[in-house]
């Protein structure tokens, strides 16, 4: 069975209220997204970023070895979990700290792996405020940056800007006091973050 078959035959199951089958064929299509992963990151491990010769590749390359385990992390459990998160928050900060140095606060790249840290932390880690401040911090510097902004990058740095925005203004009124709870806040919502 395919996995469009196997989605379509969990969605039945769901229907026909028969939440094992439902389980069991999902665990095969996440089984797939594992396998993907860890293909994608051998890649990046043994070729891609030992071999990057510059800082933006290798920013680019931990971003996305970041991405893949949080991906992995998504669907990983127990201790595997923990060590999932452990490795996708290592890569993305190693990253971190070379675009901080490395590249300017209005270079794509450096913008879209704080769109996607910050997300990150919003919905792996359960850190609203880091997620906030991390998204703020970013779209702050590239703003006060954004007259050194070069031509060829501009529609893809202003984009990712747009992107960190629309996540902080979903985040701060996902966590803001709703009315009549006195002053406690709220559940942060699910999905619809941007990323890159």
């Amino acid at each position: 069975m395919d996995r469009a078959d196997l989605i379509q035959k969990a969605k039945l199951a769901e229907q026909a209220e028969r939440y094992d089958d439902m389980a069991d064929c999902m665990k095969e299509v996440e089984k797939e997204l594992q396998d993907i992963c860890n293909n994608v990151l051998k890649l990046l491990d043994n070729y891609l970023i030992g071999n990057s010769k510059n800082a933006e590749s290798q920013v680019f390359y931990l971003k996305m070895k970041g991405d893949y385990y949080r991906y992995l992390a998504e669907v990983a459990s127990g201790d595997n979990k923990t060590k999932t998160i452990e490795n996708s928050q290592q890569a993305y900060q190693e990253a971190f700290d070379i675009s901080k140095t490395e590249m300017d606060p209005t270079h794509p790249i450096r913008l879209g792996l704080a769109l996607n840290f910050s997300v990150f932390y919003y919905e792996i880690l359960n850190s609203p405020e880091k997620a906030c401040e991390l998204a703020k911090k970013a779209f702050d510097d590239a703003i006060a940056e954004l007259d050194h902004l070069s031509e060829e990058s501009y529609k893809d740095s202003t984009l990712i800007m747009q992107l960190l925005r629309d996540n902080l203004t979903l985040w701060t009124s996902d966590n803001a006091p709703e009315e009549g709870e006195g002053g406690e806040a709220g559940e942060a919502g699910e999905g619809g973050e941007n990323e890159n």
